[in-house]
């Protein structure tokens, strides 16, 4: 068992910021934890790291409570955007010390990443940019081969070829050295090639855990006449409707009923990417921008 969360809510003086959440990863694979911008995803992280304590119920990484645990620390690696470093090492220095921390670390991938992506060993941390920061804070993350590795939107501040170049780079050592590994996004159209499971999270709590296969099959699109297609949904899980052209509607429901029925109606199926269903499954509303402007 790699982590186990059982209930576990986090609270800050009056405010829940996550609310009796439970999961497990089993083996080694890649997870993403999605979800909106405040939905919880850095503070579970952060717990799951050892940084931050559960308010309460149980969790375990590696089997045993992270929280401030020497086994978990020397086993994970926690990389987002607030990386601290030593501000009198240099960016070379700075790897050289990385190798003797962690005891998996791959100095030969870490110096190639570093030449491909063009750093220059004299520079410092504090120096650089905000997307060369992240860049860097990446090919840490990556070369010490943690077994459990954990990206916190990884991302910030890099440009699109070198979103691209980390997620290809990421995906190939991940298949060359298997590990397990969190990367939380808002975004899941970017790095949904790359996952095998998939923890959706809104407002604290836990929405989906499923396979991304799984979760390509999750819902359906359906299109229709308004009036018949209303009358039809009432009572069945709709994440997302809203009126489209003249007399249509446009539905996204779980994915439950008979294709067979849904064609005896007349109505129109279509898939559903797990972007867009991410997107609507934690909307606050099942309408969509119009309904704003609609409702006078």
């Amino acid at each position: 068992m790699i982590i186990h969360c059982e209930n576990v809510s986090k609270s800050y003086n009056a405010s829940k910021v996550l609310d009796r959440i439970s999961f497990q990863v089993t083996e080694q694979k890649i997870t993403g934890l999605i979800g909106r911008n405040g939905a919880g995803k850095t503070t579970l992280l952060k717990m799951i790291a050892g940084f931050w304590h559960t308010s309460s119920g149980n969790l375990e990484v590696f089997g045993n409570d992270p929280f401030n645990n020497l086994t978990v620390s020397a086993n994970t690696i926690f990389v987002d955007d607030q990386m601290a470093f030593p501000e009198t090492l240099t960016l070379w220095d700075l790897l050289i010390e990385a190798g003797r921390f962690y005891q998996h670390w791959d100095a030969g991938l870490a110096g190639r990443l570093f030449e491909y992506f063009q750093f220059n060993k004299k520079q410092f941390h504090h120096h650089l940019s905000k997307g060369k920061k992240s860049t860097f804070n990446m090919i840490v993350g990556l070369a010490s081969r943690s077994p459990l590795t954990i990206f916190d939107e990884p991302t910030t501040g890099m440009d699109s070829a070198v979103r691209k170049d980390f997620y290809r780079a990421l995906l190939k050592d991940y298949l060359a050295h298997p590990r397990s590994i969190l990367i939380s996004s808002h975004h899941l159209n970017e790095i949904e090639d790359l996952l095998e499971d998939i923890l959706l999270i809104d407002d604290g709590n836990l929405v989906l855990h499923t396979s991304i296969d799984d979760m390509r099959e999750y819902a359906i699109a359906i299109t229709g006449n308004y009036s018949q297609l209303d009358a039809w949904i009432n009572g069945k899980e709709i994440f997302h409707k809203e009126k489209v052209g003249i007399n249509e509607m446009y539905v996204i429901m779980k994915n439950d009923v008979p294709t067979e029925e849904i064609e005896r109606y007349g109505f129109h199926i279509s898939s559903v990417s797990p972007n867009d269903l991410a997107v609507y499954m934690t909307n606050k509303t099942r309408g969509g921008i119009d309904d704003v402007f609609d409702s006078k």
